[in-house]
C-alpha cells in the first residue's frame, strides 16, 4: 500500500491525499461504507459503485468468520470475489465486537473468548487467529487485534486495557510476518490507537502504535458514549502524535459535522453504520439539512431528495414518494434512503477534498456546519 498526501488546508490540519492499494486508488478523505458481513444492507454492489461511488467498503472479522465461515470465504477466493467486489475492502478485526458483547466474552491474556450471538457457540480469538481469519478474508487493509474499553472507563481499567492491546499488536505485527496473503493481492495491517479520554495513555498509545511502523494508523475508542467535544480533543492529540506520512483512520465515526471536524484535526478515513441503519429507520442526511422523511410535512412535497448532489437516486424520488414508501412498509424505501444517505456522506467527503485543495476548507467547514445540524 502506499500513501501520497496531495495537500493540507492553511487554516486547518485538514488533508488531501491518495491510497493506492493493488484493488485500486482511493482518495481521500474517504467515508468508508460498512459492509459487515459482506454485504451494505439494502443496497447492491452494483449501486455502491454506479450510485454511492464508494471507492472502498468495510468488512467485519467477527461476524464473517461466524457465517458464511473462513472455510467458505477461502473456496470462494476471498470476500472479493465472493461478494463481487473489486474494489479495496477494510476488514475491522473483531475488537469492537469485544467490547459490544462484553456480556458474553472472557479477557485473557492469550485473547479474548466469546459468545456466538448465533448459535451460543464458543470461539477464542487470539491476535494470531485473527490475522488468520484476516488473511483468509483477503481485504487489502486489516486491523489488529485490540480491546476497545467502555465509557466511561476509570483511569487504571483504560491503562491496563491500553497496554493489552500493546500487547496484543505485538503479536499481531509478529504473525503478520509470519504469513502470507492467500490471493496474490498485499495486505496492510492497521494498529488502533487505545486509551479512552485520558491524555496521557492517548499520547503513550499514539506513540507507540507510531513506532511501530505500520503502512496506516487508526483511532478506536472514540464515539462510544463520550461528549462530542471529549472525541475531538482525544482525535486532536492522537493526530498530534501520528506520523503525517500515513493515513489516519479514525474508527466508527459519525454524523456528517462530526467528518467535516474530524478532517480538520487531521484525519483522512472514516466508517459509520449511521447513514444506512438512521435511513433504514426514514432519518435521510441532505445538503440543506437533516429530514424525518416519514413526518406528515412531507406528504405532498414532490421536490426530490436532494437536488444538491451527484446521485442519481437522490435526484430521482422525491419525498412524498418516499414518506408513502415509509408509511406503507415496502422494502423498497430501505433501498432508497441507505442509498441516498451513502450518497450523501461520499458527496460530502468529495466536497471537503475538493476545498482541501482550494485552501479553504476551514471556512467552508465553518458555514457548513450549522447547516448540516439544520433539522427540516
Amino acid at each position: 500500500m502506499d500513501f501520497q498526501l496531495t495537500a493540507t488546508d492553511p487554516g486547518s490540519s485538514a488533508r488531501a491525499g491518495v491510497i493506492t492499494t493493488d484493488h485500486g486508488q482511493i482518495e481521500t478523505p474517504i467515508f468508508m461504507p460498512v459492509g459487515t458481513v459482506g454485504s451494505v444492507k439494502a443496497v447492491t454492489q452494483t449501486q455502491l459503485k454506479q450510485e454511492v461511488d464508494a471507492q472502498i467498503i468495510l468488512g467485519n472479522t467477527y461476524h464473517l468468520y461466524l457465517r458464511p465461515g473462513t472455510g467458505i470465504l477461502e473456496q470462494a477466493g476471498g470476500l472479493h470475489k465472493f461478494m463481487g467486489w473489486d474494489r479495496p475492502i477494510l476488514t475491522d478485526s473483531g475488537g469492537y465486537q469485544v467490547f459490544s458483547l462484553a456480556a458474553n466474552r472472557k479477557l485473557t491474556e492469550d485473547g479474548a473468548m466469546f459468545q456466538s450471538h448465533i448459535d451460543g457457540s464458543r470461539h477464542l480469538f487470539t491476535p494470531e487467529k485473527v490475522i488468520e481469519i484476516e488473511r483468509t478474508i483477503g481485504a487489502d487493509i486489516i486491523m489488529a487485534f485490540d480491546e476497545c474499553p467502555p465509557y466511561p472507563s476509570d483511569y487504571a481499567y483504560a491503562k491496563k486495557s491500553m497496554e493489552l492491546t500493546h500487547r496484543w499488536l505485538a503479536r499481531c505485527v509478529k504473525h503478520m510476518g509470519n504469513t502470507e496473503p492467500k490471493y496474490g493481492h498485499t495486505q496492510s495491517l492497521f494498529p488502533i490507537i487505545q486509551g479512552s479520554t485520558y491524555k496521557d495513555l492517548r499520547i503513550a498509545s499514539s506513540e507507540f502504535i507510531a513506532g511501530m511502523e505500520c503502512d496506516g494508523n487508526a483511532i478506536g475508542g472514540l464515539s462510544v458514549g463520550e461528549p462530542e467535544e471529549m472525541m475531538y480533543e482525544m482525535c486532536a492529540l492522537c493526530c498530534e502524535h501520528l506520523p503525517a506520512d500515513k493515513p489516519r483512520y479514525l474508527m466508527g465515526v459519525g454524523t456528517p459535522w462530526n467528518i467535516l471536524e474530524n478532517i480538520a484535526l487531521g484525519i483522512d478515513m472514516f466508517d459509520c453504520v449511521m447513514p444506512t441503519r438512521n435511513g433504514r429507520n426514514g432519518m435521510l442526511f441532505t445538503s440543506k439539512g437533516v429530514i424525518n422523511i416519514k413526518n406528515k410535512k412531507w406528504e405532498a412535497d414532490f421536490s426530490p431528495l436532494d437536488d444538491g448532489i451527484d446521485c442519481p437516486t437522490s435526484n430521482y424520488y422525491t419525498k412524498a414518494y418516499l414518506r408513502h414508501l415509509f408509511v406503507a412498509g415496502e422494502f423498497l424505501a430501505l433501498t432508497i434512503a441507505s442509498i441516498h444517505n451513502l450518497a450523501f456522506y461520499l458527496h460530502l467527503v468529495k466536497q471537503a477534498r475538493a476545498h482541501i485543495l482550494l485552501g479553504d476548507y476551514n471556512s467552508w467547514k465553518n458555514e457548513m456546519i450549522p447547516v448540516l445540524k439544520t433539522r427540516l
